[in-house]
């Protein structure tokens, strides 16, 4: 059985959603790499003043001695953190254990009044009690499975979905 995710149709789900999780203007912040990308997109397309953050997960993962820092991305906040109201973008969410670092890392810049979580596919999977605010789509994959989102030159997004 093949998994087929149309990454853009969910795309622009999240577009119509992301308005609707906060009463105020939220700053989005975009987790490496794939966050990140759905970050600067809805930034662009949804004509937000001000610029979106980046957020790593590295310094703050259980598996840190293992994994060690990620070349990807680094966090990039260019807002105050202190009393914001904060949109999490990723796009894929499993175990929870790299939101778990996200926020880690997060309250390390400060205190937002509100953090909600936006993603395009939930797995399942989750080792910790972590759960988003916005779903696109829930699939079940193999453990030995990894989807990813992937971005073309154009910017166009698609899925990546590989056998480990």
């Amino acid at each position: 059985m093949t998994l087929v995710l149309d990454a853009e149709a969910l795309y622009r789900d999240l577009l119509r959603a992301v308005p609707l999780l906060s009463e105020t203007p939220a700053r989005l912040v975009g987790i490496t790499s794939g966050g990140a990308w759905l970050a600067e997109r809805l930034q662009k397309d949804l004509g937000l003043e001000g610029v979106h953050g980046t957020i790593s997960s590295s310094m703050h993962r259980d598996d840190f001695a293992q994994r060690g820092l990620a070349a990807g991305g680094q966090t990039k906040l260019p807002f105050d953190v202190n009393g914001a109201h904060i949109v999490l973008l990723d796009d894929v969410l499993y175990t929870g254990r790299t939101l778990r670092a996200v926020i880690n890392e997060l309250f390390d810049y400060g205190r937002p009044a509100s953090v909600k979580l936006a993603v395009l596919v939930d797995r399942g999977g989750r080792e910790l009690p972590i759960q988003a605010d916005y779903v696109g789509a829930r699939v079940s994959l193999r453990a030995a499975q990894s989807l990813a989102l992937a971005r073309d030159a154009a910017g166009i997004f698609s899925f990546d979905v590989k056998e480990a």
